[in-house]
């Protein structure tokens, strides 16, 4: 069984930045891709940003170059670093993790999320 914790959500001024963590416990290892999605009131599910088990990243457009993701296989967590915030990144960010490179669709193991609120 896999269990996913993320944290560092909270409110920050637009401009601001945040670093959310996903810890994971469990069956995890190096070959899983881990994402990180988020979920706006009244909106679907998308995709964020992604590690692969290769290693390669995939950010949405929309955070191409203010958004940051890593891993640390040996503490089992990944990381999204997120600067100039907008108020449009305001969501519930979820952590994933599933076995091969396929981002999309909502399989795998999923965290009970963390609220990330951008004020303007």
């Amino acid at each position: 069984q896999v269990q996913l914790v993320e944290s560092g959500g909270g409110l920050v001024q637009a401009g601001g930045s945040l670093r959310l963590s996903c810890a994971a416990s469990g069956s995890i290892y190096s070959g899983y891709s881990m994402g990180w999605y988020r979920q706006a009131p009244g909106k679907q599910r998308e995709l964020v940003a992604g590690i692969i088990s290769s290693g390669s990243t995939v950010y949405a457009q929309s955070v191409k170059g203010r958004f940051t993701i890593s891993r640390d296989n040996a503490k089992n967590t990944v990381y999204l670093q997120m600067n100039s915030l907008k108020s449009e990144d305001t969501a519930v960010y979820y952590c994933n993790a599933r076995l091969g490179s396929n981002l999309s669709g909502s399989y795998g193991y999923w965290g009970q999320g963390t609220q990330v609120t951008v004020s303007s």
